[in-house]
């Protein structure tokens, strides 16, 4: 199941912050959509820390959607990137 956060609005750390809180109360099955304004860079190497992979696609000049998931769940990581491939 997708969760969507929009972190587009928010000023430097929030975006950050929220998207590690919503990651961790993903349930098995569940990836997060993140909306962002920007490349969240300073993210990535914390999501492999604890697990997690993504995939960052930019929609336009100040649009980013970041698809996260747990690394060991299948079922989120295919729904996540068939949602992407749409």
């Amino acid at each position: 199941m997708k969760v969507t956060l929009d972190v587009s609005q928010l000023e430097p750390c929030e975006p950050l912050e929220q998207t590690l809180k919503a990651l961790d109360n993903l349930q098995p099955g569940d990836y997060l959509h993140v909306i962002h304004r920007r490349e969240p860079k300073l993210l990535f190497p914390l999501l492999e820390k604890r697990g997690a992979s993504w995939q960052c696609l930019q929609e336009g000049p100040a649009l980013f959607e970041i698809s996260i998931w747990m690394t060991d769940d299948l079922v989120a990581e295919q729904h996540a990137l068939g949602a992407a491939a749409e």
